[in-house]
């Protein structure tokens, strides 16, 4: 089924359930990843990524196609992830910098995750930043996004993009240098 088939029988509630499968089917492996590199914990994730699916279905009505409906979900994965984010710093009473330790220490320890030291550096240097730049530098670093794309999601210049991401790396470099 193609996107545009989708979105119709989504918006129109014709075949919806198939509709619904073919888009999950489509999104849930990039979406998950990209949810992953904020939330960090697999279980985490897997909640994250219904609750954006559960909210894409309820809204996919205003969608109104004016940007692809890929860049549509990941914005709303990206409040997703942060709105769980805030709510897991909240439930334990903790530090928007608390819980970013907690992440990288959760990493550490997740049976799900296949990195090594150098990458578990790697996700400590990227909670060091900025919020805009460490989602810039996860879509353009993990997702080899391209500009446009991250442009149309983000609704900014792709000048602005690529000047964050400079930075992003800059930081990033440094601190894999210091540690």
């Amino acid at each position: 089924m193609t996107e545009k088939e989708i979105i119709i029988n989504l918006q129109n509630g014709t075949r919806q359930e198939e509709a619904f499968a073919a888009l999950v089917d489509q999104h849930k492996v990039r979406l998950y990843w990209h949810i992953r590199n904020f939330v960090k914990i697999h279980e985490d994730t897997d909640d994250v990524l219904q609750n954006t699916f559960v909210k894409v279905y309820k809204n996919i009505k205003k969608f109104k196609g004016e940007s692809q409906l890929y860049s549509w979900m990941y914005r709303i994965a990206s409040n997703e992830s942060i709105t769980f984010l805030n709510k897991k710093a909240k439930k334990k009473n903790i530090s928007n910098e608390e819980l970013k330790d907690y992440l990288i220490n959760s990493l550490e320890s997740d049976v799900y995750f296949e990195g090594d030291k150098i990458q578990l550096l790697l996700h400590r240097a990227i909670e060091t930043l900025p919020t805009k730049q460490k989602e810039v530098f996860m879509m353009r670093y993990f997702e080899e996004m391209p500009y446009k794309e991250m442009a149309e999601i983000l609704e900014t210049s792709e000048g602005a993009l690529k000047s964050s991401y400079h930075h992003a790396s800059k930081k990033v470099e440094k601190f894999l240098k210091n540690n």
